[in-house]
């Protein structure tokens, strides 16, 4: 086993949603206020162009400038990672570069998707990418998103490379990730708000979270008391929280119900999202809103 840095990628990290004025452009006012808010929240590391932040549908330049927004909103002391996620393996290396040239301090590089290379076809990928730039690396593995889940033997051969130094496992195999990162030494942090409290327990750093727009306060707060020892009370916090998990993931797509509550808080000037994603339907925006007046968060 290799062993890694402990918390690379700091202790709690919010994938940011990518804030639309209503004819489609990226709101970069919008954008400085959430990061600004975030870090006040507690966050630590803040997640430039992930899933969350509809990064299939944003460009090249738009993902540098977004970089370089929150860098210049949160300063030099918060860590700013970069999705570099894509299914054309030189079209990640272009993103990885643009991140590093834009700021960034580390690099998301989820497994291809669609065209489902081979496991030797998705580590020479993901070693392209790592080796672009000199930053540190957080693999993603989510096969529900990507039907390609990172095999044992792959992430063995990729835990070799220094700049991997860790995982965001969304696949809900947490008995699976504890075994692997026993083995590896990779940091795994919760990609599923849902099991951010189970994926800690078991050994992960942190989480990556999309309903931590919210609760980061919280969620930093439930890290602190498992720090602590303070399981009990931590789990309070995660079984509290759980009614707002679903609706924000559970009642839509998480990008598109964050955003929707992050408007309604004033946070952002607009729910706007790009096609093919939808704004809300009514019915699931007064759902939200009910259950954010349940959490004081309206």
């Amino acid at each position: 086993m290799t062993k890694k840095p402990e918390r690379a990628f700091g202790k709690f990290s919010v994938a940011m949603v990518t804030p639309f004025t209503p004819d489609g452009a990226v709101d970069y006012q919008s954008v400085t206020r959430l990061a600004k808010k975030l870090v006040a929240d507690g966050c630590d590391t803040l997640l430039c162009s992930g899933t969350t932040g509809e990064s299939p549908t944003t460009h090249q330049p738009e993902k540098n400038k977004l970089i370089e927004t929150v860098r210049e909103a949160v300063g030099d002391d918060v860590f700013i990672m970069a999705g570099a996620g894509s299914n054309d393996t030189a079209h990640a290396v272009r993103m990885a570069k643009g991140s590093a040239n834009s700021g960034a301090d580390g690099l998301l590089v989820v497994s291809p998707y669609y065209n489902r290379p081979s496991q030797r076809g998705l580590v020479e990928h993901c070693k392209a990418v790592t080796q672009a730039t000199d930053l540190p690396v957080m693999l993603y593995d989510i096969p529900g998103r990507t039907g390609l889940a990172f095999s044992d033997e792959a992430l063995d051969e990729l835990s070799k490379l220094d700049q991997v130094v860790g995982v965001k496992d969304a696949t809900g195999l947490i008995d699976q990730g504890l075994v692997r990162m026993r083995r590896t030494g990779l940091e795994y942090y919760s990609g599923d708000d849902a099991l951010n409290f189970a994926w800690q327990t078991h050994g992960a750093s942190g989480c990556v979270s999309v309903v931590g727009h919210l609760t980061a306060t919280q969620y930093v707060h439930m890290t602190d008391l498992l720090d602590a020892g303070k399981v009990a009370e931590a789990l309070d916090i995660s079984y509290n929280l759980q009614p707002l998990v679903d609706a924000i993931m559970g009642g839509g797509q998480g990008a598109v119900m964050v955003k929707h509550a992050l408007h309604l808080q004033g946070v952002i000037d607009y729910p706007t999202v790009r096609l093919p994603l939808v704004q809300a339907t009514d019915e699931e925006v007064s759902n939200l809103k009910s259950v954010m007046r349940e959490f004081n968060l309206l």
